[in-house]
């Protein structure tokens, strides 16, 4: 390939990035001329629902729902590798379809250590 070619190329990356940071750039200007900057009691007070707060607004959760939403993603991530492995499991090799059993095998014992752990539970 000619070193006129990759200049060409290189030269759209560079006007791409120009035209997007500039972009960028415009946005935050104009956020900070647009917006309204104006301090209020209702402004700062922590918003539930459109009502006015009743007592603390601060509460804590307890970490087990912490855990069960890292265990939902973990099972998220699963469906994600699913689909495209469902699509190419006619055409691939045993290989393919011992690794996936592997895979599911493995999380499925994650599924059991959870299980036992107590983290599937939202009371106690």
């Amino acid at each position: 390939m000619p070193a006129s070619e990759y200049a060409v190329n290189y030269s759209a990356v560079a006007i791409a990035a120009i035209f997007g940071a500039g972009a960028v750039v415009l946005a935050f200007i104009l956020s900070r001329i647009l917006a309204p900057r104006g301090n209020s009691p209702e402004k700062s007070s922590p918003y539930e629902c459109g009502m006015a707060p009743i007592g603390q607004y601060w509460s804590q959760l307890h970490v087990r729902y912490y855990l069960f939403a890292i265990l939902f993603l973990i099972f998220d991530v699963e469906a994600v590798f699913l689909f495209p492995w469902a699509a190419i499991f006619a055409e691939g090799s045993a290989a393919i379809f011992y690794e996936m059993i592997i895979f599911i095998a493995i999380l499925f014992f994650g599924l059991i250590y959870g299980w036992k752990k107590g983290i599937l539970q939202w009371w106690k």
